[in-house]
């Protein structure tokens, strides 16, 4: 078949741009019959001198169509609630808006139209720098070209991925909105055959939100720039004001609306206010009716971070952090070993959770009372992504409120603090009324419920028996020697190493595929479950495949992954059933106040074992002061000036020892917190004593 004429299709099949293969010199259209060979068509329009006439192109959009490359991509049979709908929204060139929680699956939706779109290029915003790397490497993994362009990159990579995207050799291209605002983006974009944009976290640029963005208001300029491409918005966590707002900033012309239910009945919420006792011990009993199982723990300060990975391990609990001060490096290996189930606790500020894909978290604890209901429903939300049972758990106490009010206070702008206000007294309301928790989420994000009760929080079924009865916390017993020689550590044995795995389930085999997946991702240089998400490895250990043909069965295993990893894997199993094991090696580390008190006896200052730890110098203070306290420590003279230590025990002497606020403004300037912290803890402990 010999194509001949000058070919213009609009935007209905997603393609703008002259295939290069078409001549572009010749004077004959084909004809109907010839293009009717082809395959199902759908009707575009064609310009030829002048003079539009309707031309019939390939449909890519057809039932079988998806599902072949949901399957070949994704290794997926069927799609999740809307997806279809989406993809199919978008392969049509409409502009959309979508609300789906998290774990719905997003990505998907905006990742296969781009995929099936040949010789474009989906351009996605998204915020985060962590997200675009793991979701590029996720599509490279699948065999779908992709790129993203931000500071990461050197100079000389980025010119590469700007004229690989200007020949159309990616599928999707990940921009932050920062770069995606400079007017040199803009005019190399404008070289670039786009398919389509799609809008990632789209809350961020409602003022109205919880997350407001000013630099994702300059995605209003899309619209402006490229008429002709569709714009697709996407979030988990959007009120009706909110959305209305997202369609009409991002200028969406009459955009198909796809709104998912925000009840996850899957999840239990409960609630429970307390003081800082009674939080630590139900974290504590919290922890270890979850153990064997990946948690999330959201502190809201690094000091509270920090101080709570300590306090675990203390308790024989492994922990890791994860905060905005570490350096880059330390939090995405921290990530990284929580994702790979090297450490089952991860604890964290809100930095922690964007674009984590992590379907098997079976509980999300919060230490302190969110700023919104939407930051808490998406927070709450990592926990249950594979649809099995899992519970959220939020342990407040009345200082939160009284914090949160403070931060409002600070606002200067009138409309901003009003909205502040708002947001304030909606998760007071939840957290203190009596009222089920997903029909207040539900109405909260302008769902009308049809039930009267949910069956999965503590106000309809009462919170579990479990967390009833607060464990006591156990205070390890040490030496009172300064240079006591840590021994290693053993983890907490879990209650049940087979929490939250089906009952078909080997957990030995399970445990040996995920050593393989470790081992795997390291040596490539990626996290774990862009090799292999939970759920498939988890199916892997049920089927057992002994064939390739038999491995693409398994849910997650596309043609391109089947490829990649197959023949590993069946190697792998076969390795088991001749006998091989995981191979378990207890990390050798000391408990946090061991560590410490060592180092204080070895003369190290306090900046120099916040270095050696990799903490904050203020969670060493908090550490040495508690110690100090406790009778565990000395006091060291040296850790505060003596005349400091003179005018702080006069001060204390007036005014007594319960709180370091009234001490602080008495005293002069250049006494720090940290100096009182440490001197107060000695008087404390001598009043103790005595």
């Amino acid at each position: 078949m010999q194509w001949h004429g000058i070919l213009r299709l609009d935007v209905f099949c997603g393609l703008r741009n002259l295939p290069e293969e078409i001549p572009r010199n010749a004077a004959a259209l084909p004809t109907l019959s010839e293009v009717l060979e082809l395959q199902a068509l759908a009707p575009a329009r064609l310009l030829i001198d002048g003079t539009s006439r309707t031309l019939y192109t390939p449909r890519m959009s057809s039932e079988t169509d998806l599902v072949a490359a949901l399957r070949r991509y994704w290794g997926y049979d069927s799609f999740r609630p809307l997806q279809e709908r989406i993809v199919r929204s978008l392969l049509e060139g409409h502009d959309i808006c979508v609300v789906m929680p998290t774990g719905g699956g997003k990505s998907l939706c905006y990742q296969l139209p781009a995929a099936m779109l040949f010789g474009k290029t989906a351009i996605v915003i998204s915020p985060l720098i962590a997200l675009m790397q793991d979701q590029v490497a996720q599509l490279a993994q699948m065999g779908i070209a992709a790129a993203l362009l931000n500071s990461s990159l050197a100079g000389d990579q980025q010119s590469v991925v700007m004229r690989k995207a200007c020949e159309g050799q990616y599928r999707l291209l990940y921009l932050s909105p920062e770069r995606l605002a400079r007017a040199d983006t803009v005019s190399w974009l404008q070289r670039v055959p786009i398919s389509f944009f799609a809008i990632d976290e789209a809350h961020c640029i409602s003022e109205w939100g919880h997350e407001f963005r000013p630099e994702y208001r300059q995605l209003s300029c899309l619209r402006l720039h490229f008429p002709d491409s569709p714009i697709a918005a996407f979030t988990a966590s959007a009120t009706r004001r909110v959305r209305h707002d997202i369609i009409d900033q991002l200028r969406l012309r009459n955009p198909h609306k796809y709104i998912a239910s925000f009840r996850r009945p899957n999840l239990r919420y409960v609630v429970k206010e307390c003081d800082g006792r009674m939080q630590s011990s139900l974290l504590v009993r919290a922890l270890r009716k979850y153990s064997g199982s990946n948690v999330i723990v959201y502190a809201p300060t690094i000091a509270r971070v920090e101080g709570t990975v300590d306090f675990l391990e203390e308790q024989g609990i492994p922990a890791i952090a994860y905060h905005g001060k570490m350096d880059a490096r330390t939090r995405r290996r921290n990530q990284e070993r929580w994702m790979s189930d090297e450490v089952r606790v991860l604890v964290g500020t809100i930095a922690f959770g964007l674009g984590i894909n992590k379907a098997a978290v079976r509980a999300v604890i919060h230490l302190s009372l969110p700023k919104s209901i939407e930051q808490y429903y998406q927070e709450a939300g990592r926990a249950g992504r594979d649809g099995l049972p899992a519970d959220c758990l939020l342990l407040w106490q009345k200082r939160d409120a009284g914090l949160l009010a403070h931060f409002v206070e600070q606002i200067t702008d009138p409309a901003e603090k009003q909205r502040a206000w708002q947001r304030y007294r909606a998760i007071r309301r939840f957290a203190e009324s009596k009222s089920c928790r997903h029909r207040q989420i539900c109405s909260h994000f302008g769902e009308n419920p049809k039930w009267a009760s949910c069956g999965a929080c503590d106000v309809c079924v009462s919170e579990p028996e479990w967390l009833s009865k607060p464990a006591d916390v156990e205070r390890p017993k040490r030496r009172r020697s300064a240079s006591l020689a840590a021994g290693p550590v053993r983890p907490r044995r879990p209650e049940s190493e087979e929490k939250g795995v089906a009952a078909d389930v080997d957990p030995e085999l399970r445990e040996y595929l995920r050593e393989w997946r470790r081992a795997t991702a390291k040596q490539q240089g990626v996290p774990a479950y862009v090799v292999m998400h939970d759920s498939s490895l988890e199916e892997l250990c049920r089927i057992r495949p002994g064939s390739l043909s038999e491995l693409l069965r398994v849910s997650g295993f596309g043609e391109r992954k089947a490829e990649l990893y197959g023949q590993q894997i069946l190697d792998a199993l076969g390795q088991f059933r001749n006998g091989a094991r995981a191979t378990v090696v207890p990390e050798k580390k000391p408990r946090p106040a061991e560590e410490t008190i060592r180092l204080l006896a070895e003369g190290r200052t306090l900046d120099e074992i916040a270095e050696i730890r990799g903490r904050q110098r203020a969670t060493v203070v908090s550490m040495v002061a508690d110690l100090v306290e406790q009778g565990d420590l000395q006091f060291q003279p040296g850790l505060v000036d003596y005349e400091k230590q003179v005018s702080i025990e006069a001060a204390c002497a007036r005014l007594g020892l319960e709180r370091l606020k009234p001490l602080k403004e008495a005293l002069p300037p250049e006494i720090t917190f940290e100096e009182i912290r440490l001197v107060v803890a000695r008087l404390r402990r001598q009043q103790k004593h005595q």
